[in-house]
């Protein structure tokens, strides 16, 4: 991160943080949960239920067929909602004095 990154950081919107940890960290995120949710989505029983369900749609006269990466969607949808989460933090951090929980954040956003 840049000391510009840093200052776009502070004085931007409610989740400027969170953006730019997004825009930096997503395809290592991905990387990194892509085989946890492969593994338990074949585990559950989720990608043999998506297969025969798309296997009937197949023999449907005239459908098109379908091809959906299941577990690149589910994957993105738990980054969606991670970066969810951290937003909203960053929403209450800086909005709500009290939950600057460290000196840091308190001295950062003091100044602010």
């Amino acid at each position: 991160m840049s000391f510009d990154d840093a200052k776009k950081i502070l004085a931007g919107g409610d989740t400027a943080a969170t953006e730019f940890f997004k825009t930096k960290t997503t395809d290592k995120l991905t990387a990194a949960f892509k085989p946890v949710v492969d593994k338990t989505m074949a585990q559950t029983g989720v990608v043999q239920q998506y297969h025969a369900l798309i296997g009937r749609f197949d023999a449907i006269p005239f459908a098109k067929s379908q091809t959906f990466d299941i577990d690149g969607y589910v994957t993105n949808k738990a980054l969606d909602g991670l970066f969810h989460v951290v937003g909203e933090q960053e929403k209450l951090i800086r909005t709500n004095p009290a939950a600057r929980t460290t000196e840091l954040l308190r001295d950062v956003f003091a100044k602010k």
